[in-house]
């Protein structure tokens, strides 16, 4: 049993995350710091260390569920919220028996593949980076649309890396294939002696492929029953806690701040206060069906609908939540555009295609540049802010000539319905470009 320091930067608000790999001494967004540490036993479970309450299981033992309306449950107290333990009997889901391991290639439609092209316009002899290769939809796209493109295809999942050698075979010395995540495409690009500035442009295709939502042995969606994983390279480090293992460690209100915040669920709370009751009355929540029924007897009453006027499961919010924290995607997102502000070409494009606020807005923060060491202020953007200092005209001047990033488009491009149709999970998209205009001083 070893104790490890962790070290965790949460974009909007301090969340703690037992689960990175060693210390990092800088700071990717300043301010937002906080250093829990845990242990790991040697049967794999995770202890936080100095907890602020103590949680022991029950001593008696529960019997496998099948039906939620057929379970007795335990009248004791809950030892964390003193409350009774209360579960919503007005539903009856089946718990799940079994769980998929194999699944056969999923198709993949590329979101915003014209929009994207007319925004990169690629030329013959050309220098791209895909950091979201996936399932190669727009890497394809690119190299179809001029002669003797390069392209490093970046992901940090294997399967997407083992893709992407395949590809790669078809277009020798073209598709350099590349395993890593944002932060670490410095390091990768340095040992092939890929200098800086020399690259024409870079493409960010944020969140999950369809690949790895359609297939349940990731974690990732509703639609199938699997192990409640949610790694995107839980294959390069195996030891890196689940999401499963977060909702087993966690407290109430480390639980209700990362649901809050990354997944921006109003009901964070009573889903915070059900997960944590759900250790002393259920097994422990390891599968995406658990997870799933847990939030549902919570929301129960309340209609979920999508852009598209659908039904949507009540649990979407509280998935997006745990992965984006499992994988500490905001961060890796805000390192990857300083890195891709260094080895742009002057004029060189970024394009980043999100699909939630919190990936739009650290998109927008950037282009637009706005100071990620000022705090949010609801009454006025830094926009008007600044206009309201007084500036001589030689500040006025270094700020016009300093500027980082050209915008390309002022609003997000969005789907357009006919796409939308085709590939309904491209509604909630949103396109941002910009142009390199200078090397930032913290890249």
């Amino acid at each position: 049993m070893q104790n490890t320091d962790c070290t965790s930067l949460c974009c909007l608000q301090k969340i703690y995350h037992p689960f990175a790999r060693g210390k990092c001494e800088d700071k990717l967004i300043p301010g937002l710091k906080c250093i829990p540490e845990y242990i790991r036993n040697k049967d794999q479970t995770i202890l936080i260390v100095n907890p602020k309450c103590d949680i022991v299981a029950p001593e008696t033992t529960v019997s496998p569920i099948t039906d939620v309306t057929s379970t007795i449950l335990p009248t004791t107290p809950c030892p964390i919220s003193k409350r009774p333990l209360v579960v919503n009997l007005s539903i009856s889901i089946p718990l799940p028996t079994q769980t998929i391991t194999e699944t056969k290639p999923l198709h993949h439609i590329p979101v915003l593949e014209k929009e994207t092209l007319n925004i990169l316009q690629p030329q013959d002899n050309q220098i791209f980076i895909d950091m979201t290769y996936g399932a190669g939809g727009h890497t394809q796209s690119i190299l179809d649309s001029a002669k003797n493109i390069k392209i490093y295809a970046l992901d940090r999942d294997p399967l997407a890396h083992d893709a992407a050698r395949r590809m790669a075979q078809n277009y020798p010395d073209q598709v350099i294939p590349l395993l890593g995540r944002f932060s670490e495409l410095g390091n990768l690009l340095h040992e092939l002696e890929v200098p800086e500035n020399s690259v024409d442009g870079i493409l960010f295709d944020l969140g999950c492929s369809s690949m790895q939502f359609d297939d349940p042995s990731r974690g990732f969606g509703l639609s199938k029953d699997g192990p409640l994983d949610m790694r995107m390279d839980g294959k390069r480090y195996p030891d890196q806690p689940t999401a499963a293992d977060v909702i087993r460690t966690l407290d109430e209100d480390d639980l209700y701040k990362i649901m809050k915040v990354y997944g921006e669920e109003k009901a964070a709370r009573p889903i915070a206060q059900a997960l944590v009751e759900s250790r002393y009355s259920f097994c422990s929540i390891t599968t995406t069906n658990e997870l799933a029924q847990v939030v549902a007897s919570v929301l129960a009453k309340d209609s979920v609908l999508d852009k598209l006027e659908r039904p949507a499961h009540s649990a979407t919010k509280t998935f997006q939540a745990f992965r984006i924290f499992v994988n500490n995607e905001l961060n890796e997102l805000h390192r990857g555009l300083q890195l891709a502000n260094r080895y742009l070409k002057y004029g060189g494009r970024a394009v980043v295609i999100s699909f939630h606020s919190l990936e739009d807005r650290i998109a927008k923060r950037h282009f637009m540049e706005i100071d990620f060491n000022e705090p949010f202020n609801m009454t006025m953007s830094q926009k008007y802010r600044s206009c309201t200092k007084w500036h001589t005209n030689k500040e006025l001047d270094e700020v016009l000539n300093d500027k980082i990033w050209s915008v390309i488009n002022k609003k997000v491009i969005v789907p357009s319905e006919e796409e939308v149709k085709m590939n309904p999970r491209s509604r909630s998209a949103k396109l941002r470009a910009a142009n390199k205009q200078k090397i930032a001083a913290t890249a």
